[in-house]
């Protein structure tokens, strides 16, 4: 049997009344004894240790030895099947019940086996008893010996980078803690781990005070490169204690964060929603999962199935007892999980963000497959934001905005077109930055340049849907089903006057995450736009974007290589075959207002092959700023 939370009740006899029980009554000694063992394991299986005891011919002992049990196998639930009862003894005073015994064990597989409960009819009222004897509960246990249950997870699967090689290795920690007891100054103490870790003294003060006595308190787990950085600050303080253990971590704390995850201790949350196949807990307190990230989104096949044994072992632990196994279950591994993450594009990645103080995000996309190749974001940033963030994209959205004018046959790249300084709409007045005047150029200038007027009014001229088509051809906007979420963007179809004027520089209504502008390029680059893939091998996360047609992307991408030669983003010239669009993204309600910084682009047959990106730094106040920090990612890559 298999089930693992419910009681099942065997019904033995249907009894009926009148002349038919005279019919159905009989004598046999063996009718009495089996009403007796089920009664006493219905009892039990329903966790009702009094009805059960008294089933016995000794209460008192019956009732330590259940209870005894209830501690060894906890939150376990017992399912019986009675089986065969045989009298014995001249007098048939004494009986022999088969029955198998199975236990749903709390977070780990059932646990059944075979066994046998001894009875005795008293001569006094020759009603039936259980006999009270450790037997009862398992054929091997003896008096003085109890149950041990052991559970153990098997070695967590990987999560592979594109060559299938694991991301996640066990890594040395140190814990940077408080005993209480050896505390001789708190204040002092606490203010002093708080210089060194970053983690607020009043914290530390809160949490040790709060502490029971003996207690250990942590405050912060390091890599050991990263406790050897403090050591000095934290090693004499009194009060502080550093053990030390090992965890399963990325290459570095930032590898990937946002898509890959942690794995730490389970929470309540965590627990709550990892379950068997019945509803049971499959996971337990103290189990190592996965928090985040695609650890957390591929839980169980990553952990794999708990194991056991379950030893009979002496009460007295002082014995030093090993015991005997007398059943067990192997645990079974979890399958790995396969990213398209290419650890070199990560790293450089990784380098270019770590270089900026301001929150900063780099995705990498591979066109034509949607793969997500990197993911990364400082350490001063929401790493959440790289691929769910919800920002206006700037003048980035000048590539969707081109994309809808072209498809129009609104303009050609060499269409002149004016741009003045200031451009004013139902009486609001937009600008250049700084108010540039280029007069009157062909239409590749005014991309190259950046001019907001130019785009805004030709902009006007398109149908309201117009631009929200033209990004829905990129995948904007769409229902992406991912196991780590993308914001897709939002480009409303409706908007008119004002709102449709700030829209089409991707301000207004506009709002983009840097993983879908990564997209967007990634779809400029190879012509087939894609949509996202986190996981090798899984289910579409969508159907592949229409895009906008071969003749559109051969006017626009001699648009986005000129921004690099002679426009806004001139300082990528010599990093090869680039093409892209810078952004500056007015933000929040100061005078004058701030400005993230935004550079979305592709690098045609760079080191790592044909890549398209999207930078952002957060609060950047110029695409400068993003610009920078692509130079360095495509630097890093060189390298």
């Amino acid at each position: 049997m298999n089930g693992r939370r419910g009681t099942v009740l065997l019904v033995t006899a249907i009894v009926l009344a009148g002349p038919v029980l005279a019919a159905c009554s009989s004598d046999d000694p063996a009718d009495g004894a089996r009403s007796a063992a089920q009664g006493f394991l219905d009892a039990w299986s329903s966790g009702d240790v009094e009805s059960a005891a008294g089933d016995t011919d000794d209460a008192a002992a019956a009732t330590t030895l259940l209870e005894q049990t209830a501690t060894d196998l906890p939150d376990a639930v017992l399912t019986a099947q009675l089986g065969a009862v045989s009298v014995t003894g001249d007098d048939d005073t004494a009986a022999t019940a088969e029955w198998t015994a199975t236990w749903a064990l709390s977070a780990a597989p059932d646990w059944s086996y075979t066994a046998t409960l001894d009875l005795v009819r008293a001569s006094a009222d020759d009603t039936w008893q259980v006999v009270a004897e450790p037997t009862l509960v398992h054929p091997e246990l003896g008096e003085g010996q109890h149950l041990q249950v052991t559970r153990s997870l098997p070695e967590r699967a990987a999560i592979t980078d594109a060559t299938g090689a694991p991301l996640f290795t066990e890594t040395e920690v140190v814990t940077v803690g408080v005993d209480k007891a050896q505390v001789t100054d708190l204040a002092a103490l606490a203010s002093a781990l708080g210089a060194a870790t970053g983690v607020d003294p009043g914290t530390i003060t809160a949490d040790v005070e709060a502490a029971g006595e003996g207690q250990f308190v942590p405050v912060i787990t390091l890599r050991r490169p990263d406790f050897e950085a403090i050591r000095a600050q934290v090693f004499d303080l009194p009060g502080a204690v550093f053990p030390t253990s090992t965890r399963l971590l990325a290459p570095t704390a930032r590898f990937g964060s946002a898509l890959l995850g942690r794995v730490g201790d389970a929470t309540a949350e965590v627990l709550e929603e990892t379950t068997g196949d019945d509803g049971s807990p499959a996971y337990a307190a103290g189990d190592q999962l996965g928090l985040s990230g695609l650890q957390r989104a591929y839980q169980e096949q990553l952990t794999g199935t708990a194991g056991f044994d379950v030893r009979v072992v002496s009460l007295d632990a002082s014995t030093g007892d090993a015991g005997v196994v007398v059943g067990s279950a192997d645990p079974v591994p979890g399958t790995p999980v396969q990213t398209p993450l290419v650890p070199a594009v990560q790293n450089a990645a990784d380098a270019a963000v770590a270089g900026q103080s301001l929150a900063t995000h780099v995705v990498v996309v591979r066109p034509g497959t949607g793969e997500i190749l990197a993911v990364s974001s400082n350490e001063v940033a929401n790493a959440g934001n790289a691929l769910s963030g919800q920002f206006p994209p700037g003048s980035s959205m000048k590539t969707v905005t081109a994309t809808a004018l072209l498809s129009a046959g609104a303009v050609t790249p060499d269409t002149p077109v004016p741009c003045p300084g200031t451009t004013t709409v139902d009486g609001r007045e937009f600008e250049n930055e700084d108010q540039f005047d280029l007069g009157t150029v062909p239409f590749t200038e005014a991309f190259a340049q950046s001019c907001n007027t130019t785009f805004i009014q030709q902009g006007l001229t398109l149908p309201d849907d117009a631009l929200s088509a033209a990004a829905a051809g990129y995948g904007v906007g769409s229902d992406w089903q991912l196991p780590v979420g993308i914001f897709a963007g939002a480009v409303p179809a409706t908007s008119t006057g004002t709102t449709k004027a700030a829209d089409a520089i991707g301000q207004g209504e506009v709002l983009m995450s840097p993983a879908q502008m990564a997209l967007v390029a990634a779809g400029i680059a190879s012509g087939t736009p894609a949509a996202p893939v986190e996981v090798v091998g899984a289910t579409p996360s969508g159907a592949a974007p229409a895009g906008p047609g071969q003749a559109v992307l051969d006017q626009l991408r001699p648009m986005m290589r000129q921004v690099v030669l002679t426009g806004t983003a001139r300082a990528l010239a010599g990093q090869g075959e680039v093409y892209g669009k810078t952004g500056t993204a007015e933000f929040g309600s100061n005078t004058p207002p701030d400005s993230h910084g935004w550079f979305v682009g592709y690098q045609l047959g760079g080191p790592q092959g044909d890549l398209a990106f999207a930078v952002l730094v957060e609060a950047g106040q110029s695409s400068s700023a993003a610009v920078a920090v692509t130079d360095a990612f495509l630097t890093g890559l060189a390298g």
